[in-house]
């Protein structure tokens, strides 16, 4: 697990900033038409270069450049494999780009077509104009760093995504110093911020040796197999985003519901970014690396001890998101133009998203088993099948439960992913299979959850007249935070679903 400390400590960092982030846009525009135009136009380059970049290029960049590193390749090769691959997704991006502009209209009704006819639309597609080339910038910092990753340097990796929530509180300081519009300020950050995290991998890639310049793409047999590898991985990267899609389509038609459900996923980031983004990142490139030196038993504590210490930091983030989701959306949002009526309604967004939390993670853990093994194929067709669920939910229920339909399909689309992820790995052998160690731990990290849980609620419920003074916001959020995590990682030592100083060692392995 070496690294683990380093990307999960800098995306703990990003998601706060983050939250400080959404807490000014909030203040500022609440959960009006600006808020949700920029927020779709936000929306769309991120989706994309999870399609590009994070899910299917870079689920095939990574093993084949690991096995490069651990087999009997000089690092030259290896520098000259990074360099095609740079200029093969360099040169789609650009021509993707350039098509993006022309047909802005059309993406926007695609993702929010209850946009049509008012003024979100308009707004929209001028926000989306201006930051959609970070879609370039970002996916060639995401490959840059998965390279980095491979080589077994993630602090500059982790630290980029810092860049973009620095430069929006920036901005957003600026313009309400010098009276800039805010939408207009916050679209244009985004481009700039991508510039900035380019420029933090790529200088961090060179001083490893790998100083990849923009050319023209050579089609070589490597390019033409990391194709032929990310294609069943970009289509199964474009059924998850068409997972999300489908819930924005659906609060697009409910006002307010683009930006209730995007605070909520603010707060299930949380944990899943600081867990979930680090376990995957890191066990991609450690489960290849010894796939290719056969060592299957190591293969299986490092998913066993992913899925352990994973499962033992979201299970209670899951069981607090359920157990307070009022307070912490009325401490964290409700202010200036968020008012209670859009509390209300984002924590109910928040706990819907808690009920999921949990199997987000395991699918972080789940899936390296198969892109390890350059398996990309199967997860696709899993893919397809949250897709079914989550249609059949977002759009089936919500005529009758309105815009929190759009949760419940992500949350149930989650559980059948990984339900059907772990189905398709008993074929694997031995490292798909879970230890005595971790069976014998999980039940009892689900009791110490829920007894914190159950502290958590009845707190909650006593300092809740406290959330009306501005001023005790905050204290009662450190005592509701600090409340549950004495109470878990006190009872979880108690009954044995951890040691605390195992714990410690196994994060800084």
């Amino acid at each position: 697990m070496s690294g683990f400390l380093t990307v999960g400590g800098w995306t703990f960092a990003s998601r706060i900033l983050g939250f400080l982030r959404d807490m000014a846009i909030a203040s500022m525009l609440g959960a009006g038409p600006v808020a949700e135009a920029f927020l779709i136009a936000f929306s769309l380059p991120n989706m994309f270069r999870r399609f590009f970049a994070e899910g299917a290029f870079n689920m095939a960049f990574v093993p084949m450049f690991s096995k490069k590193l651990e087999g009997d390749e000089t690092q030259a090769q290896a520098r000259v494999f990074a360099q095609d691959a740079f200029a093969a997704l360099g040169s789609v991006l650009i021509v993707f780009t350039v098509i993006a502009q022309i047909f802005m209209p059309a993406l926007v009704l695609a993702m929010a077509s209850g946009f049509a006819g008012d003024e979100r639309f308009d707004l929209a597609v001028l926000f989306g104009r201006i930051a959609f080339p970070y879609i370039l910038l970002i996916s060639l910092a995401a490959l840059l760093s998965g390279l980095l990753n491979a080589t077994g340097k993630f602090f500059a990796a982790a630290a980029a995504p810092v860049a973009l929530n620095l430069v929006f509180l920036g901005a957003l300081g600026l313009g309400n110093i010098f009276g800039w519009n805010p939408g207009l300020t916050l679209a244009w950050s985004v481009p700039v911020a991508g510039v900035i995290q380019m420029g933090i991998v790529w200088r961090a890639a060179a001083a490893e040796g790998y100083r990849l310049y923009p050319r023209l793409p050579r089609l070589t047999p490597e390019v033409r197999r990391l194709a032929v590898i990310a294609g069943p991985a970009a289509l199964a990267g474009g059924v998850v985003q068409v997972n999300l899609l489908i819930g924005r389509q659906v609060a697009s038609y409910f006002d307010g519901a683009v930006a209730w459900l995007n605070y909520a996923d603010r707060l299930y980031q949380l944990p899943l970014g600081v867990v979930g983004v680090a376990i995957g990142v890191v066990l991609l490139p450690d489960l290849s690396r010894r796939l290719r030196a056969g060592d299957t038993a190591g293969g299986r504590d490092a998913m066993n001890r992913a899925a352990e210490v994973s499962l033992a930091l979201t299970i209670p983030a899951a069981v607090a998101l359920i157990a307070m989701p009022h307070a912490l959306v009325t401490i964290l949002f409700q202010r200036g133009a968020f008012d209670a009526a859009d509390t209300q309604s984002t924590a109910l967004a928040v706990a819907v998203y808690g009920l999921g939390l949990p199997s987000f993670v395991l699918q972080k853990v789940l899936q390296p088993l198969f892109f390890a093994r350059e398996d990309t194929k199967r997860p696709f067709y899993i893919a397809l099948a949250s897709l079914a669920i989550n249609l059949g939910m977002a759009v089936g229920l919500s005529p009758f439960i309105g815009y929190i339909a759009a949760a419940w399909g992500t949350t149930l689309a989650g559980w059948g992913t990984v339900v059907l992820l772990w189905i398709m790995s008993r074929g694997m052998g031995e490292a798909a299979q879970t230890d005595a160690r971790f069976r014998s731990r999980i039940w009892r990290i689900i009791v110490a959850s829920l007894a914190m849980g159950a502290i958590l609620a009845a707190l909650s419920s006593v300092l809740t007249p406290m959330l009306a003074n501005g001023a005790l916001k905050l204290p009662t959020l450190l005592a509701l935070v600090i409340s549950g995590i004495v109470s878990y990682f006190g009872i979880g030592q108690v009954i044995g679903a951890f040691r605390l100083s195992e714990f410690k060692r196994n994060l800084k392995r």
